[in-house]
């Protein structure tokens, strides 16, 4: 390794996709404009749990088109008069202002966002989160001295970003054709996530459990457990630098591992 913070960076936006790919939490303060009950709010917050339909807002970077997402829990905090603080988990894309919107509608009263922080992202969590001013101090105590201990303290290992997704083990002679896109064969699997269903996302890991790649499955776990042949894995963004593995496939156009 050359230096961590190279490999640390490039890492962060490769593994953007699967942190994308994990839910959200919020905390977020809306403005009622209008009286109501504790229990009625309850009742209404209940009926936004699960999978609802939503309109992205006028002022948004998506096509406005009705689409599903999916709420994982709605919790209300906090009331004071017609300020309400609640908790939300929720599917990437999910639009909060949109969803306080909503349940003022369904309340009859009418409500808007007033303030909004995320508290989640993926596997990571505000306890997780560290300064700028921290970041500089490391970066620049790196580049001093030569030492790379503060800067392991608040750059987290590209592997931290897809604790949530489903994993895909592979053989060390696999390892190099991935770097190079190919997909992966049966052959050189060697374990996998049970859960794993057609067209998931999915890590792929050494051994080691060191980060490879991102993949689509293109198959079920099952059908990957007994077969024997074909591609179970297509490769979309490799994470691993080429040749930290060595070579160990036959051809340009095989990348079977050998």
């Amino acid at each position: 390794m050359t230096g961590v913070l190279p490999v640390a960076l490039e890492e962060s936006t490769k593994t953007l996709q699967a942190i994308l790919a994990g839910g959200k939490e919020y905390v977020c303060v809306m403005k009622l404009h209008g009286d109501v009950a504790a229990d009625r709010l309850a009742e209404v917050f209940k009926e936004f749990v699960g999978e609802i339909f939503q309109r992205p807002p006028l002022r948004s970077s998506v096509k406005r088109r009705v689409r599903t997402r999916t709420v994982y829990y709605l919790q209300i905090l906090e009331v004071e008069g017609r300020n309400l603080l609640f908790k939300i988990g929720c599917q990437s894309g999910t639009y909060v202002r949109k969803l306080v919107h909503d349940i003022g509608e369904a309340l009859g009263i009418g409500s808007h966002m007033f303030e909004l922080r995320r508290t989640k992202a993926g596997p990571f969590t505000q306890d997780t989160l560290v300064t700028l001013h921290e970041l500089v101090d490391a970066v620049a105590y790196w580049r001093e001295e030569k030492n790379e201990e503060a800067l392991r303290r608040v750059i987290q290992p590209g592997e931290r970003a897809v604790e949530l997704l489903p994993k895909v083990v592979v053989k060390d002679s696999a390892v190099d054709a991935l770097c190079h896109g190919a997909g992966l064969a049966l052959p050189g699997i060697v374990k996998l996530s049970s859960e794993i269903k057609e067209g998931d996302l999915v890590a792929v890991l050494t051994l080691k459990g060191e980060l490879v790649a991102l993949g689509r499955t293109l198959m079920p776990a099952q059908s990957i457990l007994e077969g024997e042949k074909g591609i179970a894995v297509k490769t979309e963004r490799v994470v691993m630098v080429v040749g930290t593995y060595p070579k160990a496939w036959r051809g340009k156009t095989d990348l079977t591992p050998a």
